[in-house]
């Protein structure tokens, strides 16, 4: 399958929103499952934007459940990024509590922002 035609189904896959974050790296599909890798993008957090951050990779990959299609389990595959902070000199994440306050989305997005919000950084 080739890239647009992932995207494209990942756009009727996903909930609305996703894909302003992060990019759809890869979808495996099995007789028996589907999986959607994706990796956030290397968009600074606005709290930040007044300090100089450089993207310093990734934090552990979290696998979360998605609801089933066709009788295939789905997996969201997320890589989140992380930042060095050259001010403070510590490293930084995404606050996705802060993204969901305050804008419109849809309920899966907003399930979605829930569940990594859970995996706290170390």
């Amino acid at each position: 399958m080739q890239e647009k035609e992932n995207i494209d189904v990942a756009k009727l896959i996903l909930p609305n929103g996703i894909l302003d974050y992060f990019i759809l790296k890869d979808l495996i599909q099995t007789d028996k499952f589907i999986h959607l890798h994706l990796e956030e993008k290397n968009l600074p957090p606005l709290e930040y934007k007044n300090e100089k951050l450089t993207s310093k990779g990734f934090l552990d990959e979290i696998k979360v459940q998605d609801f089933p299609i066709r009788g295939k389990e789905v997996y969201l595959l997320i890589k989140r990024r992380r930042w060095y902070n050259t001010s403070t000199g510590s490293y930084v994440c995404r606050n996705w509590e802060l993204v969901a306050n305050g804008t419109r989305m849809t309920n899966d997005f907003a399930f979605f922002l829930k569940i990594i919000s859970r995996h706290k950084t170390s």
